[in-house]
């Protein structure tokens, strides 16, 4: 099929924020390399990567001006040589952690495009390959949860938060969410045993408070800031997890006195990216599960909140601000 030249996209032009995202009519389409495919981008997702690859915080991101977005899905239009499959026609969805999502088409590896399910549309399959991958992530293989345990989420009302709302739940945890008071029906509706508030006074007293002065087996950790101090101080003492996967509200110091004399908890970290890459049997394990989630209706589709391509700095700073439930999504 005959594709055009040029290209409706949204380039960021500094590391000054999404405030300096522009919409450009003429970035090029780009080629399919080799082990590439080519999809025509019927809907982005809007994720944390974007907004620190926008402030220049994401270690090895792009450097401006670049097309922005990691996540699309949509049809295959073209393949690069040595691709055997996806084939063109197909809808996949996937993550160019280089960027191009927020335009009108953009380049994916092959290995890594993953089909959009049966039945669903395009837009309801983000998340699929970050947002839920990096929630088991944290629950199973590295949070170690189990039935009768207490799991803390932090930015429960989030799309990464809610699929792993939904995914602790059935595996017989007893979740205490936390989200701004606004969030709270949303995280009750999702199953949430307790909910918080994540801009209480002393987040780490409730917990204790709702755990019997225990603390939680298990914290899902994606603030950063002064939360995550909190999060290692709501942590059982010893048999405690707290995995790291995200620092919406800015970097934390932790010292080995911490740990040693404050904190003694266990500390992981999680960077779905690097896990694809450094333990690919690991994140096949974590498809493999995610999908059977997906086959028993653990995790439906969900509709995403969308905007328009040239609403994406407005998309962008409203979940830097957290200003946002669920999923987010631009519409090429």
């Amino acid at each position: 099929m005959s594709l055009p030249a040029t290209m409706r996209a949204l380039r960021q032009t500094s590391l000054d924020g999404p405030r300096d995202l522009r919409l450009v009519t003429d970035a090029p389409v780009p080629d399919p390399g080799p082990g590439e495919v080519l999809i025509r981008v019927a809907a982005a997702g809007v994720n944390f990567v974007d907004v620190s690859q926008a402030h220049g915080t994401f270690a090895g991101g792009p450097r401006p001006p670049y097309v922005a977005g990691i996540e699309g899905a949509s049809e295959v239009v073209a393949v690069g040589e040595g691709v055997t499959g996806p084939e063109p026609g197909a809808h996949v969805i996937g993550v160019g952690i280089g960027g191009g999502a927020f335009a009108e088409y953009m380049v994916l590896p092959a290995a890594g495009a993953v089909p959009v399910p049966e039945g669903w549309a395009d837009e309801q399959a983000l998340g699929l390959v970050v947002s839920w991958p990096t929630a088991l992530a944290a629950l199973k293989p590295l949070g170690g949860i189990a039935s009768g345990q207490t799991v803390l989420i932090h930015a429960a009302a989030g799309g990464t938060g809610q699929a792993a709302v939904a995914m602790a739940k059935h595996y017989g945890a007893t979740v205490i969410g936390a989200a701004s008071p606004a969030k709270h029906d949303v995280v009750r509706e999702l199953g949430a045993d307790h909910v918080i508030d994540s801009r209480g006074d002393d987040l780490a007293a409730e917990v204790l408070r709702l755990t019997g002065g225990a603390g939680a087996d298990l914290v899902l950790e994606s603030v950063g800031g002064a939360t995550l101090d909190a999060s290692l101080a709501a942590a059982k003492r010893v048999t405690g997890r707290v995995v790291v996967y995200g620092l919406a509200a800015g970097e934390a110091a932790i010292t080995n006195w911490d740990l040693v004399y404050k904190h003694q908890v266990h500390v992981i970290g999680l960077n779905i990216g690097v896990l694809i890459q450094a333990a690919p049997q690991v994140f096949g394990e974590v498809m493999g599960e995610l999908f059977r989630l997906l086959a028993t209706g653990v995790l439906r589709p969900t509709d995403p909140t969308t905007y328009d391509l040239a609403d994406g700095p407005k998309a962008l700073t409203a979940l830097e601000t957290r200003a946002t439930t669920g999923k987010l999504a631009l519409l090429p």
